[in-house]
C-alpha cells in the first residue's frame, strides 16, 4: 500500500490558516479609517486639575473580524512626553471574552470615558488613538490615529493669591465700657463717670455720710481732672433726682424737685471750688418705675417674676402701688432691698478720651512702642505706607504684648501681601497657639494651605472661618475654581470685580459679566486682565479686543507670547499673521 507523508499537507493547512488570520487583522488595518471616533469636548479642556474625556466609538458592518480581539488606548502626546490613559477592549462575536461584543455583520459601537491628570505641556497637544488588534497567537499594531487636539487649559489661569484679614478685634468686654486694650483703636472715646447720693425715707436733705462716700469724691475728682487736662474733653455734667414708687403721686413731685435742688446745689457749689465753670442739667423724676423695674430683675427676691408681672399688666402708677402693696409679704421685702435704692440723686459727667495724633502715635510705634497700648499699636502700623515698616511694627507688637495673637497674625498678615506665604505660615501658626478658635486665624492659615495647594485643607480652614470677612468667600472662590464647581465661584467672588470673578463667569460661559469684570478692575499693569480680555475676544470673534489686548499682555509681561502660542483658545488665529506679529 503505498504511503503518503501528511506533514506537508499539515504544513500547508497551517499556513494557511495563519495567513487566513493575518489577513482578517491586516484588512483590519488597512480599513482603520472607516471607525468613526467622536470625542467630547471636541478640543480638551482641564478642569479641577484634570483632563476629562469621553469617546463613542463606531465601527462599520462587515469590519470587525468574529474571532478578533481590539485593544485600544487613548493617548495624549505633547512635546517631550505622552500620557496614556485607561486601555478599552472589544472582541469579535465568536471570541469567548467579557468584552465588549462587536457584531461582523451589523457593526457595533461602544462608548468610553476616562481622565488624565493636566501637565503645562498637553496645552499643545493631540489625542491619538493606539490601535492592537489580535486574531489567536497573532498580533498586529494599527498606525496611531488622531482623534483630538487638546488642551484648552484656561481654567488653569485662576490667580491663586488667597487673601489674609488683619487682626484688629478681641472678644468684647464685659463691662460694656470702651477698653483701649480690647476694642480697635478710636482715637476720640466717649466715656463717663458716676455716683450716686442717697436719702432717708420721704427726705431731701442730704446726710454728710452719703455725700462723702468713695464714689462721690471720685466723681468730683474726675470731673475736675477732665476740666483741666487737654486729652479729656469735658462735655456734660448732669443731676437727675428721684422718688421711689411707694407715695402719692403729688408728694413724690415734690419730694423729687427738693432732691433735685439739693443734690445740684451741692455739686454744683463743689465744682465750683475745684475750678470747674459748666452748667448742670438738671432734672427729676416723681416715681422711678424703670429704675424699680431694673433693681427688682437684679435682684434675689423670691415672687420678682410676679411683681414684673404686675409692673406690665398697668399702666396706672396708683394701680401699680395698690397691686404691689396687695402682695404683703413681697412689700415687705421691696420696702428693705429695693425702694431704698431708689431714693437717690445720680450724679454723671460725660466725657470724651482724646488719643494721641497719628504722628505721635507713628513716632512712638518706632522709639518707644511700649508706651502704646496695644490698640494704639495695631492702629499706628496701619499709618505706616512701607509694608517693611508696618511689619516692624508689628514684630515691636509681639515683643511688648507676646501673648496676644494680633501680633503674629498681623505680620503673618504683611508677609502675605507681600507674597511670601511661606514666612506668613508660622506666624498664623503662632497665632492660633494664642487663640486657636479665631477665625480670621483659620482663614489666614486656610490661605497658607491654598497657596501651597493643599485644596481640601484650605476649604476645611475656610470652613471653621465663617464669618471672619468677605475674604473667606473670595478664598473660597478661587477652592471653587480649582474645583471646577465654576457657578459656585461666582457666587463666592459676587462682591469682587477682578480677574478671578472674570474667569469664574468666563468659565461658566457668562463672557459678557467677564469682560465687565475686567473692565471695571482698576490695577493697573495686569497682564492677566489683558489675556482674559482676548481670550473673551476669541470666545465672541471680536478680533480688536483680541489683537489689542494681547498685545497689551504682550507689553506688559513678554513671557506672555510662549502661552498665547499654544493656548487653543487663538487657535483659530495661530496662522493669523497679526497674531503672529504679536507672539513672535
Amino acid at each position: 500500500m503505498k504511503k503518503f507523508n501528511f506533514k506537508p499537507l499539515a504544513l500547508l493547512a497551517l499556513v494557511a490558516v495563519l495567513l487566513s488570520g493575518c489577513a482578517g487583522l491586516k484588512k483590519m488595518k488597512r480599513n482603520a479609517d472607516q471607525i468613526q471616533f467622536k470625542v467630547t469636548p471636541e478640543v480638551l479642556e482641564t478642569h479641577g486639575g484634570d483632563v476629562d474625556l469621553s469617546i463613542d466609538g463606531r465601527f462599520p458592518a462587515k469590519y470587525f473580524v468574529k474571532k478578533a480581539t481590539i485593544t485600544a488606548t487613548p493617548v495624549l502626546k505633547y512635546e517631550g512626553g505622552e500620557t496614556e490613559l485607561s486601555p478599552v477592549t472589544l472582541q469579535g462575536e465568536s471570541v469567548q471574552g467579557n468584552n465588549r461584543v462587536i457584531s461582523y455583520n451589523a457593526g457595533g459601537t461602544f462608548s468610553y470615558k476616562d481622565a488624565a491628570e493636566f501637565e503645562e505641556a498637553m496645552r499643545r497637544s493631540e489625542l491619538v488613538m493606539n490601535i492592537t488588534a489580535s486574531k489567536g497567537s497573532r498580533t498586529l499594531d494599527f498606525d496611531p490615529i488622531k482623534v483630538a487636539d487638546g488642551v484648552i487649559a484656561t481654567s488653569t489661569m485662576v490667580a491663586n493669591v488667597p487673601k489674609a484679614i488683619l487682626g484688629v478685634r478681641r472678644e468684647a468686654n464685659n463691662s460694656g465700657k470702651y477698653d483701649p486694650n480690647i476694642d480697635p483703636f478710636q482715637r476720640i472715646v466717649p466715656d463717663e463717670v458716676l455716683a450716686d447720693i442717697h436719702y432717708m425715707i420721704n427726705r431731701a436733705n442730704l446726710q454728710d455720710e452719703e455725700v462723702s462716700k468713695e464714689d462721690v469724691k471720685k466723681f468730683l475728682e474726675y470731673t475736675q481732672k477732665a476740666n483741666q487736662e487737654e486729652r479729656i474733653d469735658l462735655k456734660n455734667i448732669e443731676v437727675s433726682a428721684y422718688a421711689s414708687p411707694d407715695g402719692e403721686i403729688d408728694f413724690n413731685t415734690e419730694l423729687a424737685g427738693k432732691r433735685k435742688d439739693t443734690s445740684s446745689d451741692y455739686v454744683a457749689k463743689r465744682l465750683k471750688e475745684l475750678g470747674v465753670d459748666m452748667n448742670l442739667k438738671t432734672r427729676y423724676t416723681p416715681e422711678d418705675w424703670e429704675g424699680f423695674k431694673e433693681k427688682v430683675e437684679q435682684s434675689n427676691i423670691q415672687d420678682k417674676e410676679l411683681i414684673l408681672r404686675v409692673l406690665s399688666m398697668y399702666n396706672d402708677p396708683e394701680v401699680r402701688e395698690r397691686e404691689i402693696r396687695n402682695l404683703s409679704e413681697t412689700f415687705t421685702a421691696l420696702a428693705d432691698e429695693i425702694l431704698p435704692q431708689l431714693r437717690r440723686a445720680k450724679l454723671m459727667s460725660s466725657v470724651e478720651l482724646i488719643g494721641k495724633s497719628d504722628e505721635e502715635l507713628m513716632s512712638l510705634a518706632k522709639s518707644d512702642p511700649a508706651s502704646l497700648n496695644p490698640a494704639e499699636l495695631l492702629y499706628a502700623a496701619t499709618l505706616f505706607d512701607d509694608m517693611d515698616e508696618q511689619l516692624s511694627v508689628y514684630n515691636s507688637f509681639i515683643k511688648v504684648y507676646p501673648n496676644d495673637w494680633r501680633g503674629p497674625n498681623n505680620a503673618g498678615y504683611v508677609l502675605v501681601k507681600q507674597m511670601n506665604y511661606e514666612k506668613a505660615g508660622p506666624l498664623f501658626e503662632k497665632a492660633e497657639s494664642l487663640k486657636n478658635d479665631e477665625p480670621i486665624v483659620k482663614n489666614n492659615l486656610g490661605a497658607v494651605a491654598l497657596q501651597e495647594g493643599n485644596i481640601d485643607e484650605a476649604e476645611t480652614l475656610f470652613g471653621a472661618a465663617s464669618g471672619a470677612g468677605d475674604e473667606v468667600n473670595y478664598n473660597l472662590g478661587i477652592v471653587s475654581i480649582k474645583k471646577a464647581n465654576y457657578d459656585q465661584a461666582v457666587k463666592y467672588f459676587s462682591d469682587y470685580q477682578d480677574v478671578n470673578s472674570a474667569l469664574a463667569k468666563l468659565l461658566t460661559g457668562d463672557n459678557n459679566g467677564a469682560l465687565r469684570d475686567l473692565e471695571a478692575f482698576e490695577m493697573e499693569n495686569c497682564f492677566m486682565k489683558e489675556y482674559l480680555k482676548a481670550v473673551v475676544g476669541a470666545r465672541t470673534a471680536r478680533e480688536n479686543l483680541i489683537f489689542d489686548s494681547l498685545k497689551a499682555a504682550v507689553e506688559i509681561n513678554p513671557e506672555v507670547k510662549e502661552k498665547a502660542k499654544t493656548d487653543l483658545e487663538f487657535a483659530k488665529y495661530f496662522n493669523n499673521s497679526q497674531f503672529q506679529q504679536i507672539v513672535n
